[in-house]
Formats: C-alpha cells, sequence, structure tokens
C-alpha cells in the first residue's frame, strides 16, 4: 500500500478527493510564489495570459529570487515577489498584495523602474529588454474608477501616444472579476484570479475541469498545501496578514475618530463664527446707537448755547430797561 507521500507525487487528479475549505488560498503570498516557483508551465502561461502572448512566446522563465522550503521568512524577505527572467531579458514581476498599504503607486513603480534601471555595463539602450510590473491586488486601488485588469504606461497626456512599449505597470483587481472584459476572458485572465480566490476544493475542481493547465495547477497546489514546512510558512504570513490588518483597522479607526472630531470643530468653528458675527452686528449697532446719541447730546449742547445766549440778551434788555430780575 503507497503512502501518503507517494500518493500525493502520484500525478494529476491527486485533489480530486479533497473537500471542503482550502487551509490557506493562493492570496496568501507565500504559497502564492511557491506554486509559481514550483510549476514551470504554470508560471509561463500565467505570463501569456497576463502579457496576451501566445505559448511559444515564452520559450523560458527563470524566477530569479526563488525561496527554499523550510527557509524561515524574515523582515529581509518580507515582501514576497516573484521576480522572472524571460525569452532572454525580458522581466517581469508579480505580486500578490492583499492589504492595502497605501502606497501600491509608489511601490509597483519603484519595482518597475528597478528592473528597467538592470542594464549591463556596456549595454546599448536600445537593447533594454521589456519589464512588465504585475500587481494581483485583493482590494480597489482607484474607487472612483474600478476595472478589473488595467494597463498604465507612459504617455503624452495630450496626444495619448505612448512614450515607450518596453516598461509597463499592471493590475487585477481580484474583487472586481465580474468586470472582466471579453479580452480578459479570452486570455483567462478571469479565470486565473478565481483560481487565486477560490476558498474551496469544489471551485479549484470546477476550474481544473475546465482548462488543463488550471489542473497541473492544482495538483501542484494540492502537493503544497500537503507539505507541512510550506503550511507552517503559511500560517506565519497569515499571522502577519491579520496583524498588518489589524493595524490597518488601528489606523482606519483613528483617522476615521480624527475625523469626526475634525468635523466636530469645524461645526464649533462655524458657531463661533455665527456668534462672532451676531456678536460684530450687535457691536455695529450699539455703535450706530452711541453715534446717535453723541448727535443728539451735540444738538442739546447748542441748543443749551442758544438758550444760554437767549438769557443772556435778555438779561441784558432787562437791565437796560430797569426791569428787575
Amino acid at each position: 500500500m503507497p503512502n501518503k507521500q507517494q500518493t500525493i507525487l502520484s500525478g494529476t487528479g491527486i485533489y480530486q478527493n479533497a473537500t471542503g475549505p482550502m487551509r490557506y488560498r493562493l492570496t496568501n503570498d507565500y504559497l502564492f510564489k511557491q506554486l509559481l516557483q514550483r510549476n514551470q508551465h504554470v508560471l509561463k502561461a500565467l505570463i501569456c495570459s497576463l502579457l496576451h502572448f501566445s505559448p511559444d512566446q515564452v520559450a523560458d522563465a527563470i524566477v530569479t529570487n526563488p525561496i527554499i522550503v523550510g527557509e524561515q521568512i524574515t523582515d529581509k524577505t518580507i515582501i514576497l515577489d516573484v521576480n522572472v527572467v524571460f525569452n532572454s531579458g525580458s522581466r517581469i514581476n508579480i505580486e500578490m498584495q492583499v492589504v492595502n498599504e497605501r502606497n501600491w503607486t509608489e511601490r509597483s513603480t519603484l519595482y518597475a523602474c528597478r528592473n528597467f534601471a538592470d542594464l549591463n555595463e556596456g549595454e546599448k539602450y536600445k537593447n533594454i529588454k521589456p519589464v512588465y510590473q504585475v500587481g494581483f491586488l485583493d482590494f480597489t486601488l482607484f474607487p472612483d474608477r474600478p476595472d478589473f485588469y488595467s494597463t498604465y504606461k507612459l504617455m503624452d497626456i495630450k496626444t495619448q501616444r505612448i512614450f515607450t512599449e518596453k516598461l509597463s505597470i499592471r493590475i487585477i483587481d481580484l474583487t472586481k472579476i465580474n468586470l472582466a472584459t471579453e479580452e480578459d476572458k479570452r486570455y483567462n485572465i478571469d479565470r486565473w484570479a478565481r483560481l487565486f480566490k477560490a476558498q474551496t476544493w469544489e471551485e479549484i475542481r470546477m476550474l481544473a475541469a475546465q482548462d488543463a493547465i488550471m489542473e497541473d495547477a492544482a495538483t501542484t497546489l494540492y502537493q503544497l498545501s500537503e507539505d507541512e514546512r510550506i503550511r507552517m510558512e503559511c500560517w506565519a504570513r497569515e499571522d502577519r496578514l491579520k496583524r498588518e490588518q489589524a493595524r490597518e483597522e488601528i489606523i482606519e479607526e483613528q483617522q476615521q475618530a480624527l475625523a469626526e472630531k475634525d468635523q466636530e470643530l469645524a461645526v464649533k468653528d462655524q458657531e463661533l463664527q455665527s456668534k462672532d458675527q451676531e456678536l460684530q452686528s450687535k457691536d455695529q449697532e450699539l455703535q450706530s446707537k452711541d453715534q446717535e446719541l453723541q448727535s443728539k447730546d451735540q444738538e442739546l449742547q447748542k441748543k443749551d448755547l442758544a438758550l444760554a445766549e437767549k438769557d443772556k440778551i435778555i438779561a441784558a434788555l432787562q437791565a437796560q430797561l430797569g426791569i428787575p430780575k
């Protein structure tokens, strides 16, 4: 009777009896990277789908930053991207990102430029090979313009002329598979997204039944999921992810609390401004009344002066006429 390890390595279809929820999904970046570095057929097929290539256009694909099973992931290897050189020089960097750290635009640009700048000494600029930066994101990068598969290139914003075809950044939003276009479906990009988002072995079998490469991926995925060392690293990555999410939630809560306080302060400031305007209006009214009183006082003073003059005249006349006061 074959042992469990022999059964696992027996080949295609070994996942067929697996049922229920998957212990770790391919959104786990450790498992995602292990799949792509373990299975060349899957890696090449994914590259062809993403870049709209035919299978014969990707002759070779070498992962330049593999991770060794059993080797502990440290802070130095905390970003588990898959950096691949294919067709003797072209580069593609693929990464699975679940937590929105609010830095993906800058981070993906940095990765793309870093690969693009990797020119050998003495090599001519025109010989630089194409560089592709790909991010599978489990969140929407631009909520105001949601899209399933987006490609960004250097471009003249007035004429839409592409500056170079040798540098591009691509984003697959795993939360927007429903927005996949007919072109996305023709190149099976939506199918890859469903594989990476699958939560149960029933979903995996359904995908595998539709496509030989998906069956190949399912077989490798099952082999990986049965390796205790890989499960331990997947757990460590999940634990890190939970801590990151908890930190993000705390940050969001703090930002929301600050926003609410800012709003409260803005309301109070507006109330104070209104009260200040009321006080200014009342002060202007008082100043107007004070001016009126001053004017009346001046009139009264003039009248008093006029009466005093009259009294003087009357007293003078009385004195001339000998009329007693």
